[in-house]
């Protein structure tokens, strides 16, 4: 099994971080070690994740076949990954989100499997066994059943290489964005495993060594309300019984303030942070673009319940919508630091192969070719549509208010505030030291880098470590997390901000034309 490498110009590679650290990359392939976990126990299998380490040929001169697949910043490598193994004579199994995605990419693959592993691998085993070597498997849409998905193969991981671990204890979304891929893949009805199935992973996992930072991946916790609420108390237990060995994150949709009960829940179980897709504070984009669950509300103060819960926030936004406003990098600016959330994925608008808003603009003949996804993320190879506003107004607010959310004044005075505002459980996992012995040589380099390696950052770490430290020392381990990503995110926004300079210079070289006309050139150039 071969993970490909994603991208090195992405917003989630926290390089720095992992450096300070002292690992090799922030997660491991969950959806690799549980389709390991569904093969049969017979096969012997080796995990190869080239984020991580090195691809030796011993391991392709050793194996039977080769499986790979991934996510769409991972497409560059994939093909590179099926070249690879073709050349050694080796058959190459192809499955994963970018693959269900945009099968006619990875035709010239071996197997092509196209849905979730659930649902369909039982039938590849069977025609491999067979003696069958080339195929195309496809799982009904939605359908795979998760309560039969097996324990990860956590076995298969090195843990001294990742900053976190995965685990999943849901799939699909209730709600209907527009530009989200996840309910074209995955579905509107959240499918859930059961109690006693989630906490035989996290106990596994546990009994593999590991402590720590445990991610849950599913791209909505909150998408079936029931089901969670029925699981945290379990949850909260079982932490309790072990010692609280693991501290969660997940994504959730920011109806999450809306529900007391769910956000204490949360709380006791030991989530310390959680993902919102905020996209834009203006109502009118919110509305059509499908995602009204942000409406109707005070982004501010949603936030401020998620904080006041001990849970720290970080928020997507978009740039580059049809009904922007000619003042949305100003309003953005003011709404994430009116939310004080100080981790800002702040990317351009991206039509995602078979989501709504990519039928819709290929039907308003609007749509343009993906760029290189190899050489970057939504952050700098977005907008592969003609746009409503000029292009280049875009480009300018987007790059204003990377400026502004990630000066360090701006960045350290968000993570102080939102810090002194977080109010972490009172259960015995706070009563062990704020810095575990494991960590404190990763505090240590941190303070060095930020005093001494970056000394124009000291003051606004100082001022941001002693202030939590005297008024809020509970919420310490988490501020330091927040902390520590500046030195992933200062350096990243300053690259992303390059880059769209190069793109506004170019467009300023065109001759002057009407936005509409040039956007049009750039369409008939690239059909």
């Amino acid at each position: 099994m071969i993970f490909p490498r994603f991208n090195p110009n992405s917003f989630w590679s926290l390089q720095a971080a992992c450096d300070l650290h002292g690992v090799r990359c922030p997660a491991p392939p969950l959806g690799l070690i549980t389709l390991a976990a569904l093969l049969p126990p017979d096969w012997n299998i080796k995990l190869v994740n080239r984020n991580a380490e090195s691809l030796d040929p011993a391991d392709l001169a050793w194996a039977d076949m080769v499986m790979t697949g991934g996510m769409l910043p991972q497409r560059v490598d994939s093909l590179e990954v099926i070249r690879m193994a073709q050349a050694q004579g080796k058959p190459v199994v192809v499955g994963g989100p970018d693959a269900m995605s945009s099968p006619e990419l990875f035709e010239h693959a071996d197997f092509l499997v196209i849905g979730e592993a659930e649902g369909i691998i039982d039938r590849f085993v069977e025609a491999w066994e067979s003696g069958e070597r080339k195929g195309r498997f496809e799982g009904e849409k939605f359908k795979a059943d998760i309560t039969k998905s097996p324990i990860p193969r956590f076995d298969l991981l090195n843990f001294d290489h990742y900053l976190f671990v995965g685990v999943q204890f849901s799939r699909g979304c209730p709600f209907n964005c527009e530009f989200c891929d996840i309910i074209e893949l995955f579905g509107r009805v959240p499918r859930s495993k059961t109690v006693p199935q989630m906490l035989a992973e996290l106990q596994a996992l546990h009994d593999a060594g590991y402590r720590g930072h445990v991610d849950f991946v599913d791209d909505n916790l909150i998408g079936n309300k029931k089901a969670l609420k029925q699981f945290l108390p379990a949850l909260e237990a079982w932490q309790k019984s072990t010692g609280y060995p693991f501290m969660f994150s997940t994504e959730a949709s920011i109806n999450l303030a809306d529900d007391a009960e769910l956000l204490d829940m949360m709380r006791r179980a030991n989530f310390f942070t959680i993902f919102v897709g905020i996209e834009s504070p203006d109502t009118a984009t919110l509305v059509s673009t499908r995602k009204k669950q942000n409406t109707r509300r005070s982004l501010a103060e949603s936030v401020h319940r998620i904080h006041a819960a001990g849970i720290m926030v970080i928020a997507g936004f978009i740039v580059g919508f049809d009904t922007e406003e000619l003042r949305v990098a100003e309003t953005m600016i003011e709404c994430i630091e009116a939310t004080c959330i100080p981790v800002c994925m702040v990317g351009l608008l991206t039509a995602l192969p078979t989501t709504q808003l990519t039928r819709r603009l290929e039907k308003e003949g609007r749509l343009l070719p993906f760029a290189d996804q190899g050489l970057g993320d939504q952050c700098t190879a977005g907008l592969n549509f003609v746009t409503r506003r000029p292009r280049i107004d875009i480009l300018r607010d987007y790059k204003a208010i990377l400026e502004a959310v990630y000066r360090p004044a701006a960045y350290f005075e968000r993570v102080r505030r939102s810090g002194l505002n977080l109010r972490r459980p009172s259960h015995p996992v706070t009563a062990r030291p704020v810095v575990s012995p494991r960590d404190r040589n990763t505090l240590l380099r941190l303070m060095w880098r930020m005093t001494i390696t970056r000394p124009l950052l000291a003051r606004h770490f100082w001022r941001t470590f002693v202030d939590i430290a005297r008024h809020n020392p509970a919420a310490l381990e988490v501020v330091v997390i927040q902390l520590m990503l500046y030195l992933h995110l200062g350096p990243f926004s300053k690259t992303v901000v390059a880059e769209i300079d190069r793109q506004i210079s170019g467009l300023e070289r065109e001759l002057p034309s009407l936005p509409q006309e040039r956007d049009a050139r750039v369409l008939q150039r690239a059909v």
